[in-house]
C-alpha cells in the first residue's frame, strides 16, 4: 500500500496540500454528480467529496459501487471545512477500491443489544465505540504517566491464585493440576509484598469476579490499577487517589476533544474535576443519605426526567410528521436519532421504575450496612466533582483492613465515587500491620491459614504502616465518556451469559 498516506488525525496539519488516504467507507450519501463519502482509518473520520467532473471514469465508478466498510484509497487536497470533525475535508481526484464489502449487517436503523453484542467484533467499527475505546486508550497512557513521573514501579501480579482476596463468594475456580486455584481478584495482597520490596509500585491487569449481576455497573473480566505504598496513611492514600482522578480526567479533556464530541458528553460536570475531593466519614454519608434533602434532590430529579420524557416524545412524534416529505439522506439521519431518542426513552422509563425503590432504600438506611449501587448515586448528587468516602464499618470491609484506633468498629478504609450516578471507581485504604490480627481476621472470615502464611511474612519481617487502592479502568472509562452501560469500555465484554465474541 502507499507508504506517503496521512492519518485522518494528522489531516489539519495538511490544509492546502496534496494527500493520500487509506480506510473503510463509513457511510455515504450522493447527490447530483457528487458522493459524501465518510471514511475512517482508525485515527479519525472525515468527509470526502468526489465530484464527477473532478476524477477519471474509474474513480467515479469506485465511487459508486462501494458500499458501507469496503477498503478504499483516495486521493486529493485537504480543505479547510468548519462544519465537518476535525475542521477539514477531502476533495477527491481520485477513488480506488480495494475490497468491496458484502452487506454489512450494522445499519442505521435500531438494532438490539444483543444483536450488537454478538456482533461485537463488527460493533467496534462505530462511532461511538470508536471514540470510547480513544479514550480508554488514553487513559491508560495517563495512568503509567502518573505513576512512572513519581518514581513508582510498574510489577505484576500473577493472574492464577491459590487463595481469595476479597471473599470466597465471587471466585472462580479452575483445576491446577489436581489442585484448586483461581482467577485473581485483585493483585493487592501481592502488590503489597512487593511494596515492602520497591517502595511504591502499582500494577495493572485483568481480574475477576463470578458475580451473577447483569448491572450496568458489573463485568466478569475487568481491569484493575492497584498502586501499593509503603509508609502511607490514609490521608496519603486519599491525597493520591485525589491527585490521580484528577490527572486523568486533565488528560481526556485536553486531548480527547474529538471523542467526547462524538459521544455527545457535556465536558462541564469533568471541568469541575478539581482538587480538593469532599472528603466525609462513612457516619456522615449516612446522615446524609437519610436527610431530607436526599429526598428533595430525588423528587427533582422525577420532575426533570417527566419533563425530558415529555420533549423527547414530541420530537419522535414530530420526527414521524415530517419522515415521509424529506429526501432518502435526511431520513437516515431522522433514523439515527430515532436510534437516541428510543434508547433514551428505555433508560428513563427503567429510572422512573427505580427511583421508588431509591428513595425507600435512602428513606431506611441502617448504620451499619454497606452502601448499594443507588445509595452512592444519591450520595455524589448533593456535591458537584467526586467525593471520597472514609473510615466505613470493619464487618463490610476486607479482612487486611487496619482498625481505625480511635473506633475499633471502623475500618481505615475509602471510596472515590464518581458523580452523574457512576458511583465507586475507587476502593482502597491503609492495610493492617497486626500479625495477631490478620491471623485472627483469616481465621474469622473461614479462609485457610495456611494459604496466607506468605502474606503473614509481611508482618514478621520489616512490618510498616503501608497503604493502597484499586481504580476499575472500565468504570472510570464509562463516567469520564458519560456512558450507560460498562459493556461499552472494553473491547471485548465479558458478562454473566456472554463468552464471546
Amino acid at each position: 500500500m502507499d507508504k506517503s498516506a496521512v492519518a485522518v488525525e494528522a489531516l489539519a496539519t495538511h490544509v492546502g496540500k496534496a494527500v493520500v488516504l487509506q480506510g473503510w467507507l463509513q457511510n455515504k450519501r450522493a447527490s447530483k454528480n457528487l458522493y459524501f463519502i465518510e471514511l475512517r482509518d482508525g485515527s479519525g473520520v472525515v468527509q470526502c467529496v468526489v465530484a464527477k467532473r473532478e476524477v477519471d471514469d474509474a474513480s467515479w465508478s469506485a465511487a459508486a459501487q462501494a458500499t458501507q466498510e469496503s477498503a478504499l484509497v483516495l486521493r486529493g487536497q485537504v480543505v479547510a471545512h468548519e462544519r465537518q470533525i476535525g475542521g477539514v475535508e477531502l476533495q477527491a481526484s481520485g477513488v480506488e477500491l480495494i475490497s468491496l464489502a458484502e452487506e454489512y449487517p450494522i445499519t442505521p436503523k435500531a438494532h438490539g443489544v444483543d444483536f450488537l453484542m454478538d456482533r461485537r467484533h463488527l460493533w467496534l467499527r462505530s462511532r461511538r465505540q470508536w471514540a470510547a475505546l480513544r479514550i480508554r486508550n488514553r487513559v491508560i497512557m495517563s495512568i503509567h504517566e502518573f505513576y512512572q513521573e513519581r518514581g513508582f514501579v510498574q510489577m505484576d501480579a500473577p493472574i492464577l491464585t491459590g487463595s481469595a482476596v476479597e471473599g470466597t463468594s465471587t471466585l472462580f475456580e479452575i483445576d491446577y493440576f489436581g489442585s484448586p486455584a483461581y482467577l485473581t481478584q485483585s493483585g493487592q495482597l501481592h502488590g503489597e509484598v512487593m511494596a515492602m520490596a520497591f517502595g511504591k509500585i502499582y500494577t495493572f491487569g485483568p481480574t475477576f469476579r463470578a458475580e451473577k449481576s447483569k448491572t450496568r455497573r458489573h463485568l466478569t473480566e475487568f481491569w484493575m490499577i492497584e498502586p501499593e505504598m509503603a509508609f502511607y496513611d490514609l490521608d496519603m492514600n486519599m491525597d493520591l487517589a485525589e491527585d490521580f482522578i484528577v490527572r486523568l480526567v486533565q488528560d481526556v479533556l485536553r486531548d480527547c476533544q474529538a471523542e467526547l464530541t462524538m459521544l455527545k458528553r457535556d465536558t462541564a460536570p469533568l471541568a469541575r474535576v478539581q482538587a480538593p475531593f469532599p472528603r466525609i466519614s462513612y457516619s456522615e454519608a449516612v446522615e446524609l443519605l437519610t436527610s431530607p434533602k436526599t429526598q428533595e434532590l430525588l423528587q427533582q430529579h422525577a420532575e426533570n426526567l417527566h419533563t425530558e420524557r415529555s420533549a423527547l416524545e414530541a420530537e419522535q412524534a414530530q420526527i414521524g410528521k415530517r419522515y415521509g416529505q424529506v429526501k432518502q439522506w435526511k431520513r437516515r439521519q431522522m433514523d439515527a436519532r430515532r436510534i437516541v431518542i428510543n434508547q433514551r426513552i428505555g433508560e428513563i422509563e427503567e429510572a422512573q421504575r427505580n427511583l421508588p425503590q431509591w428513595a425507600e432504600s435512602a428513606r431506611d438506611f441502617v448504620w451499619g450496612k454497606d452502601f448499594g449501587g443507588s445509595d452512592e448515586t444519591l450520595l455524589t448528587w448533593h456535591f458537584d466533582r467526586p467525593i471520597i468516602i472514609h473510615r466505613y464499618p470493619a464487618a463490610v470491609k476486607a479482612f487486611y483492613m487496619k482498625r481505625d484506633p480511635e473506633d475499633d468498629r471502623l475500618a481505615l478504609g475509602m471510596d472515590v465515587l464518581a458523580p452523574e450516578g457512576y458511583g465507586e471507581i475507587i476502593g482502597g485504604g491503609e492495610r493492617a500491620t497486626d500479625l495477631f490480627f490478620l491471623q485472627r481476621q483469616v481465621d474469622e472470615h473461614g479462609l485457610p491459614r495456611e494459604a496466607f502464611e506468605w502474606y503473614f511474612d509481611l508482618r514478621r519481617y520489616g512490618s510498616v504502616p503501608h497503604a493502597g487502592f484499586g481504580l476499575g479502568l472500565e468504570r472510570t472509562v464509562g463516567w469520564i465518556g458519560h456512558l450507560e452501560h460498562i459493556r461499552e469500555t472494553i473491547p471485548f465484554p465479558r458478562m454473566l451469559g456472554r463468552l464471546s465474541p
